[in-house]
Formats: structure tokens, sequence, C-alpha cells
């Protein structure tokens, strides 16, 4: 019997599983889980930071050094994910950082970028709730998410992800 693999061609898009870049403690957990699929798929993770734009109207140079200053935080955190998500898989991630309202930015995102195959979003494990993306998606916007979301419980340790993966 011949050997079926789930793997795509080596030529062509790969399939991506998104996480967003943030600084929350679940973003951990979301990127062991992206890692651990893309890796079992022959995906790739994929990473999104979306800087909130500096509403800073009255002086306009205050508000573009404002916007200078996130988007360079923006950058060392990416490259700090990057590189865990590297270690991980082997990989280099495919980054985005974009400008804007998270949620807006993140439908237009995987709108645009077809090799986007899955959402993966970490669960806070607070009293609070499960998290602002979390709860936004789950509510009014899910019908405009053309992907599967996977929402990874915040609790989850390495090991129960390595298992469910």
């Amino acid at each position: 019997m011949a050997e079926v693999s789930n793997r795509p061609p080596a030529e062509g898009p790969r399939h991506s599983f998104l996480c967003i870049v943030d600084e929350s403690e679940e973003l951990g957990q979301a990127i062991r889980f992206a890692c651990r699929r893309a890796q079992s798929s022959g995906g790739r993770v994929a990473l999104l930071y979306v800087v909130e734009p500096a509403d800073f109207e009255h002086w306009a140079a205050v508000g573009e050094l404002m916007s200078e200053e996130r988007r360079a935080e923006a950058e060392k955190r990416m490259h700090t994910v990057a590189a865990e998500v590297q270690a991980q898989t082997g990989e280099v991630p495919a980054l985005y950082i974009r400008e804007g309202k998270i949620t807006e930015e993140l439908i237009k995102l995987i709108d645009e970028e077809i090799q986007i195959s899955s959402l993966v979003l970490g669960a806070a494990t607070g009293t609070e709730g499960p998290g602002p993306i979390v709860s936004q998606l789950i509510g009014k916007m899910t019908e405009r998410v053309r992907v599967p979301i996977t929402i990874v419980p915040g609790s989850l340790t390495d090991e129960q992800i390595d298992a469910i993966t």
C-alpha cells in the first residue's frame, strides 16, 4: 500500500498558522500550539503585530514620534517571538506588522494572504475573561473570518500541548 502524506508539495505556498503577537502570558501557549501544528502538517507559522495608531492629533510631530516608538517596540517584540518560533520549528516565520485597529487589520491580513489557513489565539486564564481579541472574534466578528479559529487555553502546559498536536 502506498504511503499517504499530509505534507504539501515543495513548490507553491504553504499553509500558515497565524498568531497575534502581544505582551500576554498566553501567547506562549498559542505559539507552541501553532509551531507543533505547522511541524506536523508541513505548514509554517505566521506572526502579526498590530501597532495601535497614536491618538495625538494636536501636535503632529509628537504623534509621529509616538508612532515611530511603537513601531520600534513592535519590531523588537516580533524579533523575540520570531526567534522562539525558529527555535521550535527550525524555520523563520512569516512576519507582518501593521498599524490600525487590531481586529480590522487581522481580518484584512487573513483576506489578503490566502496561505493563512488557521488563526491560533491564546485564551487568558484570569477572571477578566479570555481576552479582548478572543471575545471580539468569538462574538460579532466570527462570520468575517474565513479561516478556523483555534483557541488554546492559557493554562495548558507544554506537555499537554505536545500531546494534543
